[in-house]
């Protein structure tokens, strides 16, 4: 049963205190694994289904790491349960497929996203369709230098959020599938570059509650994209002390 006045959130199992203000945003519970690796002195908060917590430092400054799940609905959850305990700052890290070009894979990193296709019901929940989710524009362009100081090319545009993985790689198998298939031509025409599950619900989430939130994608080297992120939060952190 739900409790409000109990001070562990009731999925994430944290209180205030716990985290940071930053959050690097993963799916997958056990690659936060791999990002408190990145971070100095981390330490294991909280696990509880698929939202599993680090909390450690970057220059000296509290940061955490948060699983969302896959999907809207887990995604809103931990950003609701990560404001209440005080973080104001996302940086979401994952996998994307491409969608406007396959070949894109081949000539860039990944993508650092700048809006999403709220093609997903979470958000619908939250606002009306046509209130757009938006990245915030600090960080994307933080994101951007960070890649570029690396040396490393990341495409800035929009993803598609979607709720079907499956009707994403195999329509034909769905009744819908010929409909699926015309919107997914759809938005290769409308240059959407990639497609995840969790950014408007992330970006939406965070833009009611007056936080901020941007996301990285790649293609398969999850090391590169996280780095970046850790760069992009050092950066974050000396503007904010200014």
């Amino acid at each position: 049963m739900f409790d409000s006045n109990n001070p562990l959130q009731h999925h994430l199992k944290i209180k205030k205190g716990d985290i940071g203000r930053y959050v690097i945003l993963p799916g997958d519970p056990f690659r936060t694994d791999v990002i408190a690796k990145f971070l100095d002195d981390a330490v294991l908060i909280a696990h509880n289904r698929e939202h599993k917590t680090w909390t450690g430092f970057l220059d000296g400054t509290k940061v955490s790491v948060t699983s969302t799940g896959m999907g809207c609905p887990s995604a809103a959850i931990a950003m609701e349960e990560l404001i209440r305990c005080g973080a104001d700052t996302f940086i979401r890290v994952g996998n994307a497929g491409a969608v406007r070009n396959p070949s894109e894979r081949e000539l860039f990193d990944g993508v650092i996203v700048t809006g999403a296709v709220r093609d997903e019901g979470t958000s619908k929940q939250y606002v009306p369709i046509e209130y757009p989710a938006i990245a915030d524009r600090l960080i994307v362009n933080t994101l951007v230098n960070a890649a570029k100081a690396r040396g490393l090319k990341y495409l800035e545009g929009i993803a598609h959020c979607k709720d079907s993985f499956y009707g994403e790689v195999e329509p034909e198998k769905c009744p819908m599938g010929e409909i699926l298939c015309q919107r997914w031509d759809m938005w290769k025409k409308s240059n959407v570059i990639c497609s995840e599950m969790e950014t408007a619900a992330i970006f939406i989430v965070s833009m009611i509650r007056q936080t901020r939130a941007a996301a990285i994608m790649n293609w398969g080297n999850m090391e590169n994209t996280i780095q970046i992120a850790c760069d992009a939060i050092k950066l974050l952190i000396k503007d904010d002390s200014n």
